[in-house]
């Protein structure tokens, strides 16, 4: 690539490869481009390459092979603290002997920042993550998600172009683990800093990123906005780790000129799918469709799909019903009802019809199933 052709990307990933014991590729052959100010988490299983292309970055870990680049310059051979990166990690990694203020000085310190502008920069970032009056507590003596903040407010403190963060919120509960999402999502956005995030927590990427890298295997399977992800997984790898879905077996009758597939389930019904991994007649595919996207007794004239059902099982969830019902061999088809008040054809046993549109259902690689 070019170097003016990547003139608004912050880290370059050029063919970059990594094994641990010479044989075995934990990252293989990866290239990404991150733009300058952007919000990319890097998201898939354990094992699956994400952490370890994080501490590449960082410079922890070094390449096997390939360059990364940092503002367009290589920094494979550059020690980590000298590439001006701020890193915030799952256990905090404040220093429990010294002050928050301390803490967030060491940064400027060792980066000889006068005195007075060390002052003035402390006060600015806890500010910034509302905690201004901490300065002169421990870490001890603050709650977790006060520590979680003061380790975000010590990796913007010095300034830096690209902020990594690896599973910062993994230690939290549920409700604070949410509202810290939010706060690192805002801080994000006042300051146009650029953000590497990695978690293996599918809802926590969808409400944080602009981009992001589903890894697996040491590939990233896809790589694009939350809702290109969610709406339009390119592998069933992606359709299954992002969000809930519908899985249902069968095989290639025919593909349309419009990219249309027919699709001949095992039980015989026959259901129409946008073609994505399949490319041929006769082929397995794996069918995948949102439960949301889901009717129960669809009207015929909107729904281009329809297959006969019994709801198995109904949980309340307060702002929508989770209704699991059997249908075409399988007694694990989600549907999410929108709870609009009591009716009366959401019961258990019943016999239903269910329905979608074919847009919404998509025929994928069923070599790729995995689940």
């Amino acid at each position: 690539m070019a170097k003016d052709a990547a003139s608004d990307a912050m880290v370059r990933f050029v063919n970059v490869q990594k094994s641990y014991d010479g044989e075995t590729l934990v990252v293989k052959n990866l290239n990404l481009d991150i733009a300058k100010g952007e919000f990319l988490t890097m998201l898939g299983p354990s094992g699956s390459g994400k952490t370890t292309t994080l501490m590449m970055l960082a410079g922890f870990e070094p390449a096997t092979h390939g360059e990364i680049y940092l503002k367009d310059q290589p920094i494979n051979n550059v020690p980590p603290h000298k590439r001006g990166i701020g890193m915030v990690f799952q256990n905090y990694a404040l220093f429990p002997h010294m002050s928050i203020n301390e803490n967030l000085a060491f940064p400027l310190q060792v980066r000889n920042v006068p005195k007075a502008e060390i002052e003035e920069r402390v006060a600015k970032v806890l500010k910034m993550v509302e905690l201004p009056q901490m300065g002169n507590r421990r870490p001890g003596q603050l709650s977790g998600g006060q520590q979680q903040r003061i380790a975000v407010a010590r990796a913007l403190v010095f300034e830096p172009d690209l902020v990594l963060m690896d599973e910062p919120l993994g230690a939290l509960d549920k409700q604070l683990r949410e509202q810290m999402q939010y706060e690192i999502k805002h801080i994000h956005e006042r300051l146009g800093v650029t953000m590497v995030y990695v978690t293996h927590d599918q809802s926590e990427a969808l409400t944080m990123s602009n981009r992001i890298a589903v890894f697996n295997d040491g590939i990233v399977q896809q790589l694009s906005t939350p809702a290109e992800l969610y709406e339009r997984p390119v592998n069933s790898f992606v359709a299954q780790f992002i969000g809930e879905n519908n899985k249902l077996k069968g095989t290639v009758a025919e593909i349309g000129a419009d990219n249309v597939a027919t699709v001949k389930l095992e039980t015989g019904e026959m259901v129409k799918a946008l073609a994505i991994g399949p490319r041929e007649k006769g082929g397995r595919t794996l069918l995948s469709v949102r439960p949301e996207r889901v009717e129960i007794n669809p009207n015929a004239q909107t729904a281009d799909v329809i297959l006969s059902g019994r709801i198995a099982e109904l949980i309340y969830l307060g702002d929508h019903i989770r209704a699991r019902l059997e249908v075409a061999g399988h007694d694990d088809f989600i549907v999410k009802v929108p709870n609009k008040g009591a009716s009366e054809h959401v019961a258990e046993g019943r016999q239903v019809q269910v329905g979608w549109k074919a847009a919404d259902c998509r025929a994928l690689d069923f070599a790729e199933f995995r689940h």
